[in-house]
C-alpha cells in the first residue's frame, strides 16, 4: 500500500479549519489503495479518464463520492452522468447542453463547475474571461435549456512555478471571476464551489479562499 496516512490526517486536518473539502486524486492508482484511504474516512476521490472512473466505481462502495476532474469529451459524457457526483472541468458551452442533455435523460441536475483559464501556461484547458461570460449569459437567458445541470462554481489551476506571488493572483483572478458572473447563475442557496489547489500549492490555495483542493501524489505518491 503507497497511501500516506499521516500526510492524509494532515491536509483533512487543514482543509477542515479551512472549511475546505479534500478531493483525493486516485487516477492511475489501484482500487485497493483508493480502498484503503476509503477506510480512513475518504469519501471524495478524483478521477481523470472515463473508462478508468466507471470501472473503479463498479468495485468500490456506494457511497464514495466520484469527481470527474479531468477534460471530459461530450461523447463521453453519458458514461458518468448515471452516478458521478460533480465534474470540475466544464470549459465550453457544447460540453455543458451534453451534459444537460443526459441528465435530463435521467432525471438528474449534474453537478458541475465551470472550468477557467487562470495559467500562464497555453496548455491547460478553460475558459478566458469573455467565454465564461458569454456561457453565464446563455444559461441566465435560456436556462430551460439547461434543466439537467446545476452550475455550483468555478474551477482553475495555477501556474506551475516556484514564484507565490504569481500563484496567489491567479488564484485570485478566479475568485473575482467566480464573484463577478455566477451571482447570474447561481439563484438558490447552494454553497458556492471554488476548486482551486493542488498538492503543490494548496496551502496557499486554502490561505485564499478555496474551497475545495484537489490532492493526488501527497496522499498516494508520485504517479509513474
Amino acid at each position: 500500500m503507497s497511501v500516506n496516512l499521516t500526510q492524509y490526517q494532515k491536509i483533512q486536518k487543514e482543509c477542515a479549519t479551512a472549511n475546505a473539502l479534500l478531493v483525493a486524486v486516485s487516477k492511475i492508482k489501484p482500487v485497493s489503495d483508493i480502498k484503503a484511504l476509503y477506510d480512513a474516512g475518504q469519501r471524495d476521490f478524483g478521477e481523470n479518464y472515463v473508462q478508468e472512473l466507471v470501472d473503479k466505481q463498479t468495485q468500490l462502495p456506494e457511497d464514495i463520492r466520484w469527481h470527474f476532474i479531468g477534460h471530459l469529451q461530450s461523447n463521453k459524457v453519458k458514461f458518468i452522468v448515471p452516478f458521478v457526483y460533480l465534474i470540475h472541468g466544464v470549459d465550453s458551452l457544447k460540453l455543458l447542453k451534453e451534459i444537460s442533455k443526459q441528465g435530463v435523460k435521467l432525471n438528474r441536475r449534474v453537478n458541475c463547475l465551470l472550468q477557467v483559464h487562470i495559467a500562464q501556461e497555453e496548455t491547460k484547458f478553460g475558459l478566458d474571461e469573455k467565454e465564461l461570460q458569454e456561457l453565464v449569459e446563455s444559461v441566465s437567458n435560456h436556462p430551460e435549456a439547461f434543466a439537467g445541470v446545476h452550475i455550483r462554481g468555478l474551477m482553475g489551476m495555477a501556474s506551475f512555478t516556484e514564484n507565490e506571488a504569481q500563484i496567489r493572483q491567479e488564484f485570485r483572478q478566479l475568485t473575482g471571476w467566480a464573484n463577478k458572473y455566477l451571482p447570474a447563475i447561481l439563484t438558490d442557496d447552494t454553497t458556492k464551489i471554488l476548486s482551486f489547489g493542488m498538492s503543490g500549492d494548496y496551502t496557499i490555495a486554502l490561505e485564499e479562499g478555496s474551497t475545495l483542493v484537489r490532492i493526488g501524489s501527497l496522499l498516494f505518491g508520485a504517479r509513474n
